[in-house]
């Protein structure tokens, strides 16, 4: 998938309120059909980490760009070499937390090659912030992925 192009902060934040938007759906309809034991809260939980970053998008567009600034949380790394996991209804806890966490990686990944554009220079603060959310993210699931899959094997 091509970079999309963009003239404003305005756009960026369209962009990345619309995926938080997407990632949200997609967590909520997995949690419906959801049958693992603790696969449906981990969804609902996800879901409203989704939601709650578009929200702080939002507040973002209504002119709070300027408090913006990019954490540095650590990247454990633990789901870097694991295979990847094809989306299913029936996923193990395991596999949705290998899934939620690339699906994590490859937004920071999105973002952080976006602020490295010179073109979107005036923009890498955004970007970066945007990056630093999603390595967040990244970093709770893997997190929950030490603490319950890698404890109990």
């Amino acid at each position: 998938m091509p970079e999309p192009a963009f003239q404003s902060v305005k756009d960026i934040l369209t962009f990345a309120i619309r995926r938080e938007v997407e990632a949200a759906q997609g967590y909520g309809e997995m949690a419906a059909r959801a049958s693992t034991p603790g696969l449906r809260e981990l969804l609902l939980e996800l879901k409203g980490e989704e939601e709650s970053h578009r929200r702080l998008l939002e507040n973002m567009a209504s002119g709070g760009i300027s408090e913006a600034a990019a954490l540095h949380p650590p990247d454990m790394g633990l789901i870097d070499a694991l295979e990847d996991v094809p989306l299913a209804a029936d996923m193990t806890f395991q596999e949705l937390l290998i899934f939620a966490a690339r699906k994590e990686k490859k937004a920071e990944e999105l973002y952080t090659s976006l602020a490295l554009r010179p073109e979107l220079a005036a923009h890498r603060q955004v970007f970066e912030f945007l990056a630093s959310q999603e390595r967040s993210h990244k970093l709770k699931l893997e997190a929950v992925y030490e603490e319950r899959v890698l404890t109990e094997d």
